[in-house]
């Protein structure tokens, strides 16, 4: 069978993206179709139906799928933060900052599944035939790829954790802990997902983000692990330019669906923001009143696109244990608390009027200003609920000195990092001047943007650099090219989907029009 492409060249065939008109696929939206059809064999309204050929016609064994490579985006919260988590509203949006997934598929004698991180120190593998499938495909566990999940099952949670135990052995309590988080959420979304039948293969992860900045940087791995392995599964369709509305609405809730569950393993019981913001890209407002149901998510389409002075303060911070700060004050104040929250609420609802006005221009101080005083008085709630910091707190008097922009925290606070809205047209040498302070001071600093695209592929793992190779049909990425990347700035130069310049060729997103709500 030929493989047959979209116009933009992304595979539908059965060793990549399928089509949803593929009758064969094992990708159908039916509510009886496990997501275990894999190597030909699809489990159909509890019956096995096994694809067979006579011996002399057997076709020859199909390619590995090639590798290919998901990305997604960091997030800020700019405005609404912990007043989210007791039900208000947030204003969260993507920034430039992004993760990197490279996904290698291995030979069929290799039944191994490995996670290697990198950046973190963290690389493990588990031999896929000695996972515990019986527990998770078990009839009153099994769920399939087109299914909500909001909650956890202890009792798979129970199965999971023996296959963590000798996880990052000689690593410190903390850091253990993180890679021991990352493990146990990637198995329990690939136990969920998968079966037996899984082909090896490794998932290689490189991040631009910030580590525990409140910059959603385990959200940014949950939505390309759930990207892979739904792509994988062929539960995707596209990305392409025709793709119908409804299509590419349904590919960007499914993958935000998963990568939820990914969420919940680490945090408990997370907003969802985070996951939402990066999956879908741009800006949303976001709201959860009810944990048990769906969030209400409103898209900012027409959020503008505005240049930001991200620092870091280099302060770990604990989003838990800020959380918990709030819920305590609460507790004991709670009209005055919660007269702050709805503060809070209302900054943020202001906000979105804002920022979507037809007449906004990110080049007019006039309206930049509106946004910036409403940082203002937002940062300063939050300062009032206790949740800022001294090192916070230094980046707006050194932001004010030089009188070039509107500074808040963003994400939970105590400690993590700051965004600074610049004013148009600073001068250069201030803006000098503040980052050398801010390098003397060991901040760590970022220029970035917000409203830019969520969650895209590069099918095949192929890009076009500029480089002699692009005349052969362009560079691919292999492992070592992707691990020897130094930095930030070499994994951007090398797959970024920006690259140091506009959107590169070869990447594709799920975009959704103007009218969409999900």
């Amino acid at each position: 069978m030929t493989t047959q492409r979209t116009s933009n060249g992304v595979p539908n065939g059965h060793n990549g993206f399928r089509s949803d008109s593929e009758p064969d696929s094992p990708s159908t939206d039916s509510s009886d179709s496990p997501v275990n059809g894999v190597n030909g064999i699809t489990n159909v309204a509890g019956s096995l139906k096994i694809n067979t050929r006579s011996n002399m016609s057997r076709k020859k064994s199909s390619p590995m799928m090639p590798a290919f490579m998901v990305s997604a985006p960091g997030k800020v919260i700019v405005f609404g933060e912990h007043a989210v988590v007791h039900g208000k509203a947030a204003v969260a949006a993507a920034i430039s900052l992004r993760s990197y997934l490279l996904v290698t598929t291995r030979s069929k004698s290799n039944r191994t599944v490995t996670l290697k991180f990198p950046d973190i120190d963290f690389d493990h593998a588990w031999n896929i035939d000695e996972l515990p499938w019986s527990t998770f495909q078990h009839p009153s566990k099994k769920v399939y790829y087109h299914s909500v999940v909001t909650k956890l099952d202890p009792e798979l949670v129970a199965a999971v954790q023996p296959f963590l135990a000798d996880v990052s052995p000689t690593k410190e309590g903390p850091i253990r802990k993180v890679h021991q988080n990352a493990a146990g959420s990637f198995l329990y979304m690939f136990l969920m997902l998968g079966s037996q039948s899984f082909p090896g293969c490794q998932y290689t992860l490189r991040s631009t983000i910030p580590i525990g900045a409140g910059l959603g940087s385990s959200a940014t791995i949950a939505v390309c692990l759930s990207a892979a392995l739904l792509t994988q599964l062929r539960a995707l369709s596209g990305p392409h330019p025709d793709q119908p509305l409804d299509e590419a609405r349904k590919q960007i809730e499914r993958i935000n669906s998963w990568a939820y569950v990914y969420e919940m393993f680490i945090h408990g019981n997370p907003s969802g923001v985070d996951n939402t913001v990066s999956t879908q890209g741009k800006a949303v407002v976001f709201q959860r009143e009810d944990y048990g149901k769906p969030p209400s998510v409103r898209p900012l389409w027409d959020f503008p696109e505005l240049p930001l002075l991200l620092v870091d303060t280099r302060v770990p911070k604990s989003t838990a244990h800020e959380v918990a700060k709030v819920g305590r004050l609460k507790n004991k104040h709670p009209k005055l608390v919660g007269s702050i929250l709805d503060a809070v609420d209302k900054v943020t609802q202001a906000s979105a009027e804002v920022l979507t006005e037809e007449d906004f221009d990110t080049e007019s101080e006039e309206s930049l200003a509106r946004v910036g005083e409403l940082m203002t008085i937002n940062h300063g709630l939050l300062v009032s609920l206790g949740v800022s910091h001294p090192r916070l707190e230094r980046v707006r008097e050194l932001v004010d000195h030089q009188g070039i922009g509107w500074t808040k925290l963003t994400g939970a606070g105590g400690g993590g990092c700051s965004i600074t809205l610049l004013k148009p047209g600073v001068e250069k040498e201030k803006l000098d001047k503040l980052e050398e302070q801010l390098d003397q001071e060991g901040f760590q600093k970022f220029r970035t943007t917000l409203g830019g695209d969520g969650v895209g592929v590069l099918w095949p793992a192929v890009l076009k650099n500029g480089m002699d190779e692009d005349d052969q049909g362009g560079m691919e990425i292999d492992l070592e090219k992707f691990l020897s990347a130094e930095g930030n700035d070499g994994v951007e130069r090398l797959v970024g989907v920006h690259g140091g310049g506009g959107e590169r060729e070869g990447w594709k997103f799920w975009r959704v029009e103007n009218d969409a709500q999900f």
